[in-house]
């Protein structure tokens, strides 16, 4: 068990987010959270899959006609 366990200040700033993001995520249970005692930590994996199912890939470019389109 080697992932690390991050406060909320820690994931918005990974994130580049205030505060309120990550709380929101815990209260919304959008992300996997551990309950220490009354402190909430986030762990680092956790953050690493919401990062990759929230990723959107670029649109693939069509090729594009000579002449345009047909009026």
């Amino acid at each position: 068990m080697s992932d690390r366990y991050l406060s909320v200040v820690q994931v918005a700033e990974l994130l580049g987010t205030t505060v309120r993001f990550p709380r929101r995520l815990v209260a919304e249970r959008r992300i996997r959270y551990v309950k220490v005692g009354t402190h909430v930590r986030i762990p680092e994996s956790a953050v690493q899959e919401y990062i990759a199912a929230n990723t959107v890939e670029p649109a693939q470019t069509r090729a594009r006609s000579r002449f345009g389109r047909a009026a």
